[in-house]
């Protein structure tokens, strides 16, 4: 098997232990659908280099197919990530009910958001 069939098979690999979907992929990476699909699927003679960079580089990875971090780091920044912007959206709400919480009680809410999020790997991933 050759190096390109290995990488796209370690890209799927990567994608499934990251809990992502092909979709979510295609818009972290910022590659059609279709293309990425077929680039996870070995089916895709001639990809760009361009667009199998981007699929990496939205899977932690670096073309050698050696993770950059390990599947549950980067799914833990992604939880922290996510966490941080519901939280702040709940936050700007609630400030403007005169609700607002302060920094403790933020911080308890985004590490629960945190640990909620990094469970439900698909739901991770979505916008």
């Amino acid at each position: 098997m050759s190096n390109e069939m290995n990488i796209f098979r370690d890209f799927e690999k990567r994608r499934r232990e990251l809990g992502m979907s092909s979709t979510a992929l295609a818009k972290r990476s910022h590659v059609s659908l279709p293309t990425v699909n077929r680039i996870l699927s070995g089916q895709h003679d001639g990809a760009s280099f361009a667009n199998v960079v981007a699929i990496a580089d939205a899977l932690g990875m670096e073309l050698t197919s050696i993770a950059n971090m390990r599947s549950d780091e980067l799914r833990q920044k992604q939880a922290m990530n996510k966490a941080r912007r519901l939280v702040r959206l709940v936050q700007g709400t609630s400030a403007l009910e005169g609700q607002g919480l302060d920094d403790d009680e933020l911080e308890e809410m985004v590490d629960r958001t945190s640990r909620e999020l990094f469970l439900l790997k698909r739901k991770l991933w979505e916008d």
